[in-house]
């Protein structure tokens, strides 16, 4: 049964992240889905604070990947597939090593790859209302 939660304010999204945590303690691989401008970095940021990341967040428009260090010496990835041309691309830069590495995987335009996610992956969306600018995010 899919879980839903509106977030009126950026502070919203460190309860909601913690939510998703907790729901899924064993899962690694988490998908987010929506628009340009939904807030999904914003969300992945705050994802990455009950993660204990120690590096700064930022998105890896141009990078597709950067790695991010927890303070227990553990990594998260974090992807951003908007640029990428073709799925053949993701062969080259190996993603089996890290979708099956038992570290977390976060993924912004999974829609380029959704062939390759594996089935155990999390969806999350963010949707904008138009109105009021507030966010439904669904997990």
């Amino acid at each position: 049964m899919a879980e839903i939660y509106t977030c009126q304010n950026p502070e919203d999204l460190k309860a909601i992240a913690a939510r998703l945590v907790e729901m899924y303690p064993d899962k690694r691989l988490f998908a987010f889905h929506g628009l340009m401008g939904a807030g999904k970095t914003t969300f992945i940021k705050s994802l990455c604070e009950c993660l204990l990341v120690t590096d700064t967040v930022s998105s890896p428009t141009f990078a597709i990947i950067n790695e991010y260090l927890t303070d227990d010496g553990g990594s998260v990835y974090h992807f951003d597939f908007y640029r990428l041309k073709s799925w053949a691309e993701m062969l080259e830069i190996g993603y089996e090593d890290y979708f099956y590495s038992g570290n977390y995987c976060l993924m912004e335009w999974p829609e380029k790859i959704v062939n390759l996610l594996p089935d155990e992956t999390v969806h999350v969306t963010i949707e904008v209302s138009p109105d009021t600018l507030m966010r439904t995010i669904t997990f």
